[in-house]
């Protein structure tokens, strides 16, 4: 390997280089930090200062650079080449991180090495996937007590499990309970998915978020909602308050409706289940945001993306950060094969002939739906919105035929039991008037039933 010493000497100590006089006793620790981030050069014979003031190359020397060096645990190869009086030690990047030294735990920051105090090394555990959050058995949370029973029925018939074991071994089974202390307590994934968990102020910052604002920034909030109970339900009221404030069209053809979302409903529950699957659950200070607003839909999880995926390599690979919740979800079908969440959003965006979603991929990860030109629909606008062609009834009106009409008011009778006038003009996008003469007619025709109480008239299916 060749070197120039003039540029690395113009260069200066970085984060990946280092500037040692003389191999003395706290080589270990400049070792450790590099291979604890990510790798670099230690050069041996030159000052601090930035010249050079060389060192013994000697084949005793180096061998004692060596020993040195086997201080670190875990051992690595670090390569030792030699450069007229200078000693260049070429550190990786550690692949069974954490290392330490006989001073403790080191890591390089800027053109530093740090030593890691307790709080530093738990951080360092967790970021590096060495602690996994949903792994950890929790001896405060015991089953027996707070034991979310209809949930786990649910998971178990979703995931089509046959109850061949008792409930006690399922959950060991599932790595969702262990044995701690003569008595079976829950892991955090456990927890999350089969504890009354909203009695647990530990477990507030896993709820999820959901907020419609007025515009396009977060000045003014129409609609908020801070989902709580087992994480299913909590995916589940994501995407029912999703299809509650995104526009809804439908086509009536044979008396039967094909129910059309301005987004993919396959695409933003994907973005959901991933936001709570693969979100960094040790953050304690943010949750999961489902956000509407009048151009966008955004999807935020506290954490960013798992260590080694890169934008290159994004949506291409898998891994995973709470590898027992993508289980449990991908168990229920919830999930499918890990990895392809992220094209299975793309794809169903091209299928609906919508924009494809955008990703970021920082401190958060966010993943961005744009909604289409056409302003975003008021609640007591939204009921108007029951063709697929909504431009073309705004100019002809008229062009609905009075079956469709009547087909339209049944629809809407089942789902809302019971419709006024009013309703029934925002529905067909006609005068009151008008509508009233529909309902008259259906009424005739022994479809609906008009009823009244001392305030005002309205109109049920017929019994």
């Amino acid at each position: 390997m060749t070197y120039d010493i003039d540029i690395v000497l113009n260069e200066g100590e970085s984060y990946t280089v280092e500037f040692k006089e003389r191999p003395d006793n706290d080589l270990p620790e400049e070792v450790c930090a590099f291979a604890n981030a990510s790798g670099g050069k230690v050069y041996i014979g030159i000052h601090d200062a930035g010249y050079v003031v060389g060192t013994d190359t000697s084949n005793n020397a180096r061998s004692r650079i060596q020993d040195t060096i086997n201080k670190v645990e875990p051992r690595l190869f670090v390569s030792m080449d030699v450069i007229d009086n200078i000693i260049v030690l070429t550190v990786p990047e550690g692949t069974h991180k954490p290392y330490s030294c006989p001073a403790g735990f080191y890591l390089r920051s800027g053109p530093n090495s740090q030593k890691l105090d307790r709080d530093s090394i738990i951080e360092f555990y967790q970021n590096e996937g060495r602690v996994r959050y949903d792994e950890i058995v929790r001896e405060d949370l015991p089953v027996d007590g707070h034991f979310n029973e209809e949930a786990y029925k649910r998971f178990i018939r979703l995931a089509k499990i046959t109850e061949v074991h008792d409930r006690d071994t399922m959950l060991r089974n599932l790595k969702c309970a262990a044995d701690s202390r003569d008595r079976l307590c829950f892991t955090n994934a456990g927890a999350l998915f089969f504890r009354k968990n909203d009695e647990d102020i530990e477990f507030r910052h896993a709820g999820v978020v959901c907020a419609l604002y007025k515009g396009t920034n977060k000045v003014y909030i129409l609609d908020a909602k801070e989902l709580g109970g087992d994480l299913l339900s909590k995916v589940d009221d994501a995407v029912v308050f999703l299809k509650k404030h995104l526009r809804l069209s439908y086509k009536i053809g044979s008396g039967r409706r094909e129910n059309i979302l301005e987004l993919p409903e396959r695409a933003l529950l994907e973005a959901v289940v991933n936001s709570v699957c693969h979100r960094d659950y040790f953050e304690k200070g943010a949750r999961v945001m489902v956000e509407v607003f009048d151009d966008r839909v955004d999807i935020v999880s506290p954490g960013g993306v798992c260590k080694g995926i890169t934008p290159e390599n994004f949506g291409t690979i898998s891994i995973t950060r709470n590898n027992i919740i993508a289980t449990l979800l991908n168990r229920c079908d919830y999930i499918e094969q890990m990895g392809t969440g992220i094209e299975r959003m793309k794809n169903a965006a091209r299928e609906a002939n919508v924009a494809e979603p955008e990703f970021e991929l920082s401190g958060f990860f966010k993943v961005t739906f744009r909604r289409n030109s056409v302003q975003a629909t008021d609640a007591s606008d939204r009921q108007a919105i029951y063709t697929s062609d909504r431009q073309a009834i705004a100019s002809d009106r008229q062009a609905i035929e009075t079956s469709d009409r009547k087909s339209a008011i049944l629809i809407y009778l089942e789902e809302h039991k019971q419709m006024n006038a009013s309703e029934a003009s925002t529905l067909l996008g006609l005068s009151k008037s008008r509508a009233r003469a529909v309902l008259l007619e259906m009424v005739n025709d022994g479809k609906i039933e008009k009823m009244s109480d001392k305030r005002y008239a309205y109109y049920v299916l017929k019994s």
